[in-house]
């Protein structure tokens, strides 16, 4: 599968990662309703497509995404907002619960819903180029696609607040000092190192990758008795599947395992 001609530009590789490109280099690729439709459309596919095993999100040109479309904020009320942000928040929210790894490989500006896409992602790379924000109390409004609560989750409250009510950017050293990305590289070796982190994932078994993150996710804000028991319950899946059979027997034969997601 490859489009180059719309909005977000998707390409499948024969490993099983799908690369989505958003592609509207001249607005810095800012999400307007068909790119994110778009979006929502290609994950859609993703999680029901067995070809594809990890998703790698990027940007066109000088920005990873620099947030939502203004002139379309400028069209909102308070009805309409509501509506607006709820949508992002379920487009992202898809993204986060996929059941499949994503890696947002950020590459320039990634502010306001930008930034929000990132952190909906399970891991995050960054160019040494890269620039975070949620600037949003700039133009009187809050981020409304999650980025209030997944900042404070991923770099803390304090942090979060700092970043939201001064509407600041970060760099990148920063962004990777407070735990916002994991790593950061050259513009140059972006992608290739997007690419080889899926390629590790993706070759180990799908069912407990799915069940990491689900754990962490579902997990986060339980208490810690009922998130034990979550642990406990998807160990046991876990332990049930031919995947386990295949990863223990290939330990012990020191062998690479072949998971068959089974």
């Amino acid at each position: 599968m490859n489009n180059k001609e719309s909005v977000l530009t998707i390409t499948h590789s024969d490993s099983g990662i799908l690369q989505l490109t958003m592609n509207r280099p001249d607005a810095l690729n800012a999400l307007n309703t068909e790119l994110m439709e778009k979006l929502y459309e290609t994950l859609v596919m993703a999680k029901e497509e067995d070809s594809v095993k990890g998703i790698l999100i990027t940007g066109m040109g000088k920005a990873f995404c620099a947030g939502a479309d203004i002139r379309q904020l400028a069209t909102l009320n308070g009805q309409t907002g509501l509506a607006f942000a709820r949508r992002g928040q379920k487009v992202f929210r898809f993204l986060e619960q996929l059941g499949k790894p994503s890696l947002a490989a950020i590459n320039g500006f990634a502010l306001g819903g930008g930034c929000e896409l990132a952190m909906s992602a399970t891991l995050r790379i960054a160019s040494t180029n890269a620039i975070f924000g949620q600037p949003e109390v700039k133009l009187g409004v809050i981020p409304g696609f999650g980025g209030t609560q997944r900042l404070a989750r991923l770099v803390g409250k304090g942090r979060a607040l700092d970043l939201c009510l001064t509407g600041r950017t970060i760099k990148a050293d920063e962004a990777l000092a407070f735990g916002l990305v994991s790593e950061v590289v050259t513009s140059d070796e972006l992608l290739a190192r997007a690419h080889a982190i899926l390629s590790g994932l993706i070759s180990l078994g799908p069912l407990a990758l799915r069940s990491v993150m689900s754990v962490i996710d579902h997990g986060y804000d339980l208490s810690l008795d009922d998130a034990f028991e979550l642990e406990a319950v998807h160990f046991g899946l876990c332990c049930a599947t031919r995947d386990k059979e295949e990863g223990v027997n290939a330990f012990i034969e020191k062998r690479r395992a072949a998971f068959s997601g089974e």
